[in-house]
């Protein structure tokens, strides 16, 4: 395609949207929201004058019918995902779409083989790992600074327990924390140890109140080698988002693991050879860097780092986690 910015549409004003991926696509030069969908028009048109978008639909199929639009952001309910990545992919829009991207991973393959058919890309919405500060981890670990690795230790927890409306809380919606949050722990292991678990362990709280989906969830997946990741995840406990990679020789300490937001926020800490020390980041928009990403692979400046194949694994990790929290049971993959 010519030079130009790659047109945008979001499909739903929900509220990641709004804070985050919005802001971050206006901040890419070469990214550019045209247009907003929501079910509501009158809902549509306030987010466009909130964020000065040009165009406003009051139907997600408005939008898809929309040639100028190149691309779409679909930060939908989970149990959406698949519908609507397949009917963007029919109508020839290439799709971010928000984690985890998929209810399991035969839907996570319907949706590959749709886009592959199209000829569109599509990339799953790990923000997180398009920030630079994830290459500057994966040096470290290939430097041998901190040994060979023993395992990784990560968490991502909030509180929100109260909010009984929420979609998180409708097991048919694809509710809980492993969906939610615990995909990211486990997402950043496989990307750092660059290999698959082979099998998972996983105990979980159940809340009857919250239509029985995982409020709280405990994990275990271990890799080859006897390297291992340990993980917890919530919805109903104390905000914290921490990564730990343990070698035999030191430890990479991220203080925030998930979340970038203020400058130095990005920062880690390594600790070898007697000495701890701080490794500074760039401050940059993970958001941004997450478009500017569709924006090369679109173009055929280069292929996306993480693609549909990659999403599918995850899927079949995040699957087998569930099945072990239900079962109560260990599962191999």
């Amino acid at each position: 395609m010519e030079k130009r910015k790659l047109q945008w549409g979001i499909l739903g004003y929900a509220g990641i949207a709004k804070r985050s991926v919005i802001p971050g696509i206006q901040g890419s030069e070469w990214n550019e929201v045209a247009a907003v969908a929501s079910r509501s028009l009158d809902k549509a048109k306030a987010a466009a004058e909130s964020h000065g978008i040009a165009k406003a639909y009051g139907s997600y199929e408005e939008l898809l019918a929309d040639d100028s639009i190149d691309a779409v952001y679909i930060p939908l309910p989970n149990h959406l995902h698949k519908e609507w990545t397949i009917r963007a992919a029919e109508a020839g829009k290439h799709i971010l779409c928000e984690k985890p991207i998929a209810l399991n991973a035969s839907e996570a393959e319907e949706m590959k083989d749709a886009c592959e058919k199209a000829g569109v890309q599509l990339l799953e919405a790990f923000m997180y790992r398009c920030h630079p500060r994830y290459d500057m981890i994966r040096n470290v670990i290939q430097s041998g600074e901190i040994g060979q690795l023993r395992g990784i230790r990560g968490a991502f927890t909030f509180n929100n327990a109260k909010d009984m409306s929420n979609v998180r809380y409708r097991k048919d919606w694809g509710g809980g924390s492993i969906y939610d949050v615990g995909c990211y722990p486990i997402n950043a292991a496989r990307l750092l140890l660059g290999k698959e678990p082979e099998a998972v362990t996983v105990q979980a709280i159940f809340s009857a109140e919250h239509d029985d989906v995982d409020m709280m969830a405990s994990g275990l997946l271990e890799f080859e080698g006897g390297v291992s990741l340990t993980f917890d995840c919530g919805m109903w406990a104390a905000f914290r988002n921490p990564l730990e990679v343990l070698g035999t020789d030191g430890i990479i300490e991220v203080p925030s693991a998930f979340i970038t937001g203020q400058p130095g926020s990005a920062n880690f800490f390594v600790q070898a050879n007697g000495a701890r020390r701080e490794v500074e980041v760039p401050h940059v928009n993970a958001y941004t860097e997450q478009a500017d990403q569709m924006y090369r692979a679109v173009t055929g400046e280069a292929k996306l780092p993480y693609g549909a194949d990659d999403a599918i694994l995850n899927m079949k990790v995040i699957d087998a986690c569930l099945r072990s929290a239900r079962e109560r049971a260990r599962v191999q993959l």
